[in-house]
Order: C-alpha cells, then sequence, then structure tokens
C-alpha cells in the first residue's frame, strides 16, 4: 500500500487539476472568455440544470453550440490560436484549473491506496443478499471478503451471472457502484482496505475533513 501521509502532502503542494475543454464536434471558434484567471461556474443545481459558465461558441452550417465549463475552477490558458478558425472535433480550447474539494482529496487518495476490484463487462452489478444487507444497514467496513468469494451479481441482456471478488483479504472501504446504474467495464466496483491499514487511511480521511482548505 501506498505511504497515504505521503499522498495527502503531494496533493496540498498542488491541490488542483487541469481540465480540458475539447470542441466536442467541427466548427468555427468565437471566444467568449478570452482572460486566464477568470473564474467559472460548472453545471448547478439538484440535476444540473443551471450551465456552467459560457466559453466560446463553435458555429457549424450557421449553427452556434455553446461551449460551456465543465466545473468550477478558473481560465488556466486559453488557445486563441484557434479563434475564428475551423477546428476539428477533439481540438482543445480551453484548460480550467479546478481546486479539489475534501471530498475529491479524499477520492483521489482512495483510488490510489485501496485495492480497486474492476467491472469485467458493462452491466449492472448488485451485491450478494447478505452483503448487500449488511452494508444498508452497517455501512460498508462492515464486510469483509476473501479471494474467490461469491461477491456480485451481474445482470446484463436480462441475464444474471455471479461474479467472485478476486484479490487480497480486507474490509469493504469504499463502494463506487449504485443498484440499478449499468457501469463501464474496467471501472472500480468496490476499494478493498487491509484491516491493519483502516486506522491509518482512517486518520488522514479526518485529516483532509479537518485541515483541507477549499478554493473557489
Amino acid at each position: 500500500m501506498k505511504d497515504v501521509k505521503a499522498l495527502l502532502e503531494e496533493m496540498k503542494s498542488a491541490p488542483y487539476k487541469l481540465v480540458e475543454v475539447a470542441a466536442p464536434h467541427t466548427g468555427v471558434v468565437e471566444h467568449v472568455l478570452t482572460e486566464p484567471g477568470t473564474k467559472v461556474t460548472g453545471p448547478q443545481g439538484s440535476w444540473g440544470e443551471r450551465p456552467g459558465t459560457l466559453l466560446a461558441h463553435l458555429e457549424r452550417e450557421r449553427n452556434k453550440k455553446a461551449i460551456r465549463a465543465p466545473m468550477r475552477g478558473e481560465v488556466e490558458k486559453v488557445f486563441t490560436e484557434h479563434a475564428g478558425r475551423f477546428v476539428e472535433a477533439g481540438t482543445v480550447l480551453y484548460t480550467l484549473r479546478h481546486y479539489l474539494t475534501k471530498d475529491e482529496v479524499i477520492q483521489e487518495i482512495l483510488k490510489k491506496t485501496l485495492y480497486l476490484f474492476h467491472a469485467r463487462e458493462q452491466a449492472k452489478y448488485y451485491f450478494f443478499p447478505e452483503a448487500d444487507t449488511k452494508i444498508k444497514a452497517y455501512g460498508p467496513q462492515s464486510v469483509r471478503v476473501r479471494d474467490g468469494q461469491d461477491l456480485f451479481i451481474v445482470s446484463r441482456m436480462k441475464r444474471e451471472s455471479v461474479l467472485p471478488y478476486s484479490g487480497p483479504e480486507g474490509m469493504i472501504y469504499a463502494v463506487y457502484f449504485k443498484d440499478n446504474h449499468s457501469v463501464e467495464a474496467g471501472q472500480p466496483l468496490i476499494g478493498v482496505c487491509p484491516p491493519d491499514q483502516l486506522p491509518l487511511i482512517q486518520d488522514v480521511v479526518n485529516r483532509v475533513k479537518s485541515e483541507w482548505e477549499e478554493r473557489g
């Protein structure tokens, strides 16, 4: 297992991630925001009904479509060389600097330190009833898993199959899927923590909650 305290210090030194905003399709670029450092917001509201900050327009066949910020942050770079030009889909138009929230920091640390068990195929995943009952009543850490244990029911194309857990023995610390939601192949289903590492990880999580300063 990686040094979780060292990971936290590393993230404190660079408390953000860079997000590229690219053209979703071909068209002529018209920048709306042109100044680096401008603060932007992402979609807001319970269902994301309030769109993010308008960054640019992309015109194709006399039809303008808005390109908006996908998340909160600030403009790090504007690729002004594309202004007024026809670009291909996937051309990067902006780079945004997104400052990490406490929850995002915790999720990043957990995904780098826990053993992640991944979906084998795109499908809906469910815990076996015994594990599902414990998790819903007492939380993920109430379930201990071992290699070869029947843990998941995989539902795809109206067919169900059993997916055993494979990996080190430990406690389920994080669950990354929801019932009745399709999961893509390769996405993590659970994060497993060896029992002897549980106090260390919990200590780091508590430190993030109390010490991490969120920036707008």
